[in-house]
């Protein structure tokens, strides 16, 4: 038995854990188990970051929708969180291409239901397994303009890519005049009046206002088969995910 798995139920034995510990461990538990579990029923493909409130005739929302309608094309899966706006015009976008448009969706008390245009979907009640999940099943990353979630999306993806977490993969930035002065903020405060970022950190990530890049990170990589999740040969020593 795993040795975690052992101190675990050591602790439940020694009340060392009262019964909500348990109880919500094993919730934690439940989600991430049958996250992975759907997850591997498809090959990695392209996790698709934005706002759950710009307009859907915005053109963000449609160029969304093109890019999602181009990676379908071009034999690439597309994840989204599963809710409306920038994520239902990926998933549409995909959709209407005949891929395979997978929505990851959470439960909360407002404006987050499963988008009519998946093909895939499970519901999670908790944001950090949503995340895990959004992260481990993607090649490239591409965050659309966005608020609080977006942003916390962003920062964690990239600091586990700073941090050695996980495998540096493509991320996109779609849109100049959205990113460019949080890019700006990290170079002027970060960079180099803190000094807590180096220069390099900040090419991690592209800004561009042209979908198609993106298209071309995917189709460099390639399609792995379902089998060879980027993940399984990154070592475990450093991995977060």
């Amino acid at each position: 038995m795993d040795e975690a798995v052992t101190n675990w139920l050591d602790a439940i034995a020694n009340e060392k854990l009262d019964i909500d510990d348990v109880e919500r461990s094993l919730r934690y538990a439940k989600d991430l188990e049958e996250g992975l579990a759907k997850i591997r029923t498809f090959a990695q493909g392209v996790t698709i970051f934005g706002s759950a409130r710009l307009p859907e005739d915005g053109k963000w929302c449609k160029l969304a929708e093109k890019l999602g309608y181009e990676l379908a094309q071009n034999g690439h899966a597309v994840i989204t969180g599963g809710g409306p706006s920038i994520m239902q015009s990926a998933n549409k976008g995909c959709y209407e291409a005949g891929g395979r448009s997978i929505g990851l969706n959470i439960e909360l008390p407002h404006e987050q239901h499963i988008n009519p245009y998946v093909t895939d979907s499970i519901e999670f009640r908790y944001f950090f397994a949503r995340k895990v999940m959004l992260t481990i099943a993607s090649k490239v990353y591409v965050f659309f303009p966005g608020g609080f979630g977006t942003l916390d999306e962003f920062s964690e993806i990239l600091i586990l890519m700073q941090e050695g977490k996980m495998p540096k993969m493509p991320m996109f930035l779609i849109g100049k005049n959205f990113w460019k002065p949080l890019d700006k903020f990290f170079e002027t405060k970060m960079q180099r009046q803190l000094h807590t970022i180096k220069a390099n950190d900040r090419k991690i990530y592209k800004i561009t206002d042209d979908v198609t890049e993106v298209v071309k990170a995917a189709n460099k990589i390639g399609h792995p088969s379902i089998h060879d999740n980027l993940y399984n040969n990154y070592s475990d020593k450093n991995s977060h995910i």
